[in-house]
């Protein structure tokens, strides 16, 4: 599980600019964004749905070798210039190299969550940092941070291949007012044809991780096989909606509430205009239900988690009581 403190673009900057150059310049230099535009989550609910936002981690090589930094910042500056004002990072991504927009860091499990989101409710009200959020916790963790602080967003993998939180996450997120940040909701690119119409990059953390874990369960030889079936169908329904499979499936994510902020990455520019396209896909719920069917979970192969990570998952983000 993972606790974040949500930055304005005018902190952000304050807290990070490397030189006293004024606001363009510091966009230009450190990735920030100019005061005017704040880069909190906040979904567009005009339109009825939720937004695109980005996952920076791939910036700093995850699932690819990392850019170097002036592409780094060409991608997130052209992000900004299409509308996009919602960016993620952590510091495990890096680690610690994409930090540079958002600061995140790993709960301790040991300690009661009501220590930690006390002492970030102190920054709160010292005004270092503006908004509280969390990933991959549990219902009672949320519960118990959220009476503490209001907590803001709750960042979790929700995708069609992956949908575990419906039934308990999301209910309770709307009741306590929680945004939702969904993480890879390309299914780590597999809805974007990773591993089925595009090989895997020898380097990527899907083939290859740590050098020690093969790769990521659902691209693994025969559930691979077994999932290009799931591709197929979307590819299909894809071509029905004249969108590519990439924009259908991240449609289908937005269009689920208009309290979603999805936060696919990449580190090109075609494929964040790509992204970007899917909020010009209109799905009915008839539609919506179609694509919902064409991914059934007992067909999807393989878990969602790598190899030795299943602790990180949201059912197992509690920590003990507070005496």
């Amino acid at each position: 599980m993972k606790i974040g403190s949500f930055l304005t673009a005018s902190q952000k900057s304050k807290q990070l600019s490397h030189s006293d150059d004024d606001d363009e310049n510091q966009c230009s230099r450190n990735c920030l964004i100019p005061k005017e535009r704040n880069s909190i989550i906040k979904a567009q609910a005009a339109h009825g749905y939720g937004s695109v936002g980005f996952e920076c981690m791939s910036l700093t090589g995850v699932y690819n070798s990392p850019l170097p930094e002036e592409d780094g910042i060409a991608v997130i500056k052209y992000a900004f210039s299409k509308g996009i004002t919602f960016f993620d990072s952590s510091d495990i991504y890096g680690p610690h190299t994409n930090e540079i927009l958002l600061g995140k860091h790993q709960v301790d499990t040991k300690v009661p969550i009501e220590e930690t989101v006390g002492e970030l409710k102190k920054l709160v009200e010292e005004g270092k940092v503006k908004y509280i959020g969390l990933s991959e916790a549990s219902p009672g963790t949320i519960k118990r941070a959220h009476a503490v602080h209001p907590i803001t967003a709750l960042q979790m993998e929700w995708s069609l291949w992956t949908r575990d939180i419906e039934e308990e996450i999301i209910p309770l997120c709307r009741e306590l007012g929680i945004g939702i940040v969904p993480y890879s909701p390309l299914g780590r690119g597999f809805f974007a044809g990773e591993g089925v119409v595009e090989n895997l990059a020898a380097n990527s953390i899907l083939y290859k991780f740590h050098q020690y874990i093969d790769s990521h369960p659902r691209y693994q030889g025969e559930n691979l096989d077994k999932n290009k079936t799931i591709f197929s169908r979307i590819e299909g329904l894809a071509r029905k909606h004249q969108c590519t499979p990439a924009q259908l499936a991240l449609a289908w994510v937005l269009q689920q509430g208009d309290d979603i902020v999805a936060i696919p990455g990449t580190t090109k520019i075609k494929n964040l205009e790509n992204n970007i396209g899917s909020l010009k896909v209109k799905l009915t719920e008839e539609d919506l239900k179609e694509i919902s069917d064409a991914v059934p979970m007992e067909e999807v192969a393989g878990s969602r988690s790598f190899q030795n990570t299943d602790h990180f998952l949201w059912k197992f983000g509690n920590t003990p009581p507070k005496n």
